[in-house]
């Protein structure tokens, strides 16, 4: 082999490696900010959810103490029963939705997986 033909391919081996190299750091920065964005999130969307956890408890309180003296042991037990079957309801969306998404990275997986069986002999 001519020592021109070795250099054009090492020439072109490097610049494949250089272009895979940015890529994979144009990657990673990109990973870094959508983690950073994701738990900025999931800090609000727990923020929100205490702040409503609050508002609701205070709510029923109010409620209650509203409700004649007479009726308030059944006030209470109306407001933990509604409060449990909320609970119920969330818990069973929350379960239908977990179900139905696939699991993570499946489909970069069967990708790498076809990949694979397109090397081998």
């Amino acid at each position: 082999m001519s020592t021109s033909l070795l250099e054009s391919a090492n020439n072109l081996l490097a610049g494949v490696l250089d272009l895979g190299r940015t890529r994979f750091e144009l990657f990673g920065t990109e990973l870094r900010e959508e983690l950073a964005r994701l738990a900025t999130t999931i800090l609000g969307g727990l923020a929100v959810l205490l702040l409503v956890g609050l508002g609701v408890a205070f709510g029923a309180v109010a409620w209650i103490l509203t409700v004649a003296e007479a009726n308030r042991v059944t006030a209470t037990v109306g407001v933990a029963v509604l409060f449990l079957l909320a609970a119920l309801v969330v818990a069973w969306q929350i379960r239908r939705l977990a179900g139905a998404k696939p699991r993570a990275f499946d489909a970069t997986i069967s990708e790498l997986q076809r990949d694979l069986n397109a090397i081998k002999p």
